[in-house]
């Protein structure tokens, strides 16, 4: 058997994380054929269809890392990271069993400094690790498109890029060791503080007599058009935020951790600052569940 086919191989996948993105990946995964096995955890979204399609599930991380050669996480952030890589006081986590030569993929978003003491870590065990936070949404997750920021040695990408074409279109080596998580915190922070300036701006609007109609148009043919402007065209024009189901706590959280990574390496961060000051209005006002287009509302 060539390099080649042992790479393309069905491969013995666990997967951390069956939420909204996770679904989509865990998915796709089993369609392709690998043998996939999921966290059971109160936070997934519905599983009985994968487990129809032949995913399998366990209770507990040291269990699910015991009888994979690669390990997905698909968490909320480095907290959860660290519990399920590293273990808590009443459970032990993915490194009392991991075996040798396993593939750790983190496509959480984590702060770089963490990343880096969870790949020694792993690394110190005998395992490979890779950081692969995700762009785009739950639609391309399930569609297979996803775009993912891998940070890590090149050659263990290489060895995971069959798999990891089963759910992602796109696949970028931006570095080493947490420059994915580096450059996703980037992404984030321009994607929503854009998103955040123009809510801002469509309050501000409203109070001085400019309709949502105008003021998208005239964005829409000038400096203000983008990616960002189309995403709270729907919210301005009829109060849908299905354009971008991203909520403000989870945003808050993001915001935190580019303002750690900015004054970790002492770089200017005081549009970041004030774009979380944004969401922590918009947090304290409706709380952490309502989407971020809603700050349109709290900033009325």
């Amino acid at each position: 058997m060539t390099t080649t086919e042992q790479q393309q191989a069905p491969r013995k996948v666990g997967l951390v994380g069956v939420g909204l993105m996770g679904h989509g990946i865990a998915s796709n995964i089993v369609k392709h054929g690998h043998q996939l096995t999921v966290l059971e955890h109160a936070g997934n979204q519905p599983i009985d269809g994968l487990l129809k399609a032949g995913a399998t599930s366990v209770k507990d991380v040291a269990s699910l890392a015991a009888q994979v050669n690669v390990l997905i996480l698909c968490v909320t952030g480095t907290p959860q990271v660290e519990a399920v890589m590293l273990g808590t006081q009443d459970s032990p986590g993915a490194l009392s069993t991991l075996r040798p030569g396993t593939v750790v993929i983190d496509c959480s978003t984590a702060v770089p400094a963490s990343t880096a003491k969870v790949a020694e870590a792993v690394s110190a065990k005998g395992g490979k690790f890779i950081d692969a936070p995700m762009t785009r949404t739950a639609k391309e997750a399930a569609e297979g498109r996803l775009n993912l920021l891998v940070g890590g040695d090149e050659q263990v990408l290489a060895s995971c890029l069959p798999l990891l074409r089963c759910f992602a279109e796109n696949v970028t080596h931006v570095g080493g060791i947490g420059a994915g998580h580096a450059m996703k915190l980037l992404h984030n922070f321009v994607s929503l503080g854009t998103v955040a300036l123009l809510c801002e701006a469509a309050a501000c609007a409203e109070h001085a007599g400019v309709k949502p109609d105008v003021f998208v148009d005239v964005l829409a043919k000038g400096g203000g058009n983008g990616v960002a402007l189309e995403r709270v065209k729907p919210k301005l024009l009829t109060g849908s935020t299905d354009s971008l189901k991203f909520s403000m706590a989870n945003a808050k959280k993001d915001l935190g951790y580019y303002n750690d990574m900015a004054e970790q390496s002492s770089s200017s961060h005081g549009i970041a600052q004030a774009v979380d000051a944004l969401l922590t209005h918009g947090v304290g006002k409706f709380g952490g569940d309502r989407m971020v287009l809603d700050l349109v509302e709290a900033l009325r």
